[in-house]
C-alpha cells in the first residue's frame, strides 16, 4: 500500500509541475478536468452525480472555465446567478423528485469545487505565475509535513477530537510557523532569480502562515463532509490517496488566498 501511494503520489507531483510549468490552456484544460471530476466526486456523495442537477452543474463548469480562459470575466457574475436560477428551477419543476439540500448540495458544489479550484489556473496567468504557484503547495504540502512531524513529537492537546483525533494544536502551530518559515526562504529565492519584490520575505511569510490556516479547514472541511456521509474516500482515481477532492482538499482553499495575497500585497 505504501508502495502504491508513494509511486502513485511521484506520478501526481510530476504531472503537476509539468502543467503548470506549461501554463496557459494546458493549466486551464486540467484545471477544467479536476474542477469536473471533483463536482462529480462531491455530487456521487449526494446521488446527484447523474441527474439533471447534476448535468446543469458540469455544463456551467465548462462554461466556467470557457470564461477563464478568453477573459470575459464580467460575465462569470450572472453565470453563477443563472446557474442558481437554473437549479432552482429544476427543483421546484419536478418538485418532489429533488429536496433543497440536493438544490444546494449542487451550488456548493460549484463554488467548493470548481471556482475555488479555478484558482490554480488564475495563479499561473498572473505575472510570474510559474513561480508564484509554488506557493499553494508550500502552504499545502510544508503544511502538513511539519504539521505531522510536530505533532507527533509535540502533540498532547487535540484539536478537533471528534473530527479528526490525530490532529494537535501543536502540529497546527507547527504547521504554520514552517509554511511562514519556507515562504520566508522562497521569498528570498524568488526576489532574487525572478524578480524584485520590496520585503519579498515578509509578504511570503505572511501567505504562507494565511495559506496554512486555510489549508487546515480545508482539510477538515472535506473530511467533515466524508465524516457525514460515512465514507472512506471520495473515490479511486489516484491509486493510495483516493479520488481528486481527497489529494487536493487543501488546495482547494489555499490557492484563493495566495491569489488574492499576492493581488494585493505585491
Amino acid at each position: 500500500m505504501f508502495k502504491t501511494r508513494l509511486l502513485s503520489g511521484i506520478v501526481l507531483v510530476v504531472l503537476i509541475i509539468g502543467v503548470l510549468y506549461m501554463g496557459g490552456y494546458v493549466t486551464a484544460g486540467t484545471m477544467l478536468l479536476l474542477s469536473l471530476g471533483g463536482t462529480f466526486e462531491l455530487l456521487r456523495i449526494y446521488k446527484l452525480h447523474k441527474s439533471s442537477i447534476g448535468i446543469s452543474t458540469y455544463i456551467t463548469t465548462i462554461v466556467y472555465y470557457a470564461l477563464l480562459i478568453f477573459d470575459k470575466n464580467e460575465f462569470i457574475m450572472p453565470l453563477i446567478i443563472l446557474f442558481v436560477l437554473v437549479v432552482l428551477g429544476i427543483y421546484v419543476i419536478t418538485y418532489p423528485k429533488f429536496t433543497d439540500k440536493d438544490a444546494m448540495a449542487a451550488v456548493l458544489a460549484f463554488l467548493y469545487v470548481t471556482v475555488m479550484l479555478s484558482y490554480m489556473y488564475l495563479i499561473r496567468d498572473m505575472s510570474h505565475g510559474g513561480a508564484l504557484v509554488v506557493m499553494v503547495f508550500v502552504c499545502s504540502w510544508v503544511n502538513d509535513t511539519c504539521a505531522y512531524c510536530v505533532g507527533v513529537t509535540l502533540g498532547k492537546h487535540k484539536m478537533t477530537p471528534k473530527l479528526s483525533p490525530k490532529k494537535s494544536v501543536e502540529g497546527l502551530v507547527g504547521g504554520i510557523v514552517g509554511s511562514a518559515v519556507v515562504g520566508a526562504l522562497y521569498g528570498m529565492f524568488f526576489n532574487k532569480q525572478v524578480t524584485a519584490i520590496a520585503n519579498a520575505p515578509i509578504i511570503f511569510a505572511v501567505i504562507g502562515a494565511a495559506g496554512a490556516v486555510v489549508a487546515v479547514i480545508g482539510d477538515l472541511a472535506a473530511s467533515a463532509i466524508k465524516r457525514n456521509n460515512e465514507i472512506k474516500d471520495y473515490g479511486k482515481l489516484i491509486p493510495g490517496h483516493g479520488g481528486i477532492m481527497d489529494r487536493f482538499d487543501s488546495i482547494i482553499f489555499t490557492a484563493p488566498i495566495i491569489y488574492y495575497g499576492f493581488m494585493y500585497m505585491i
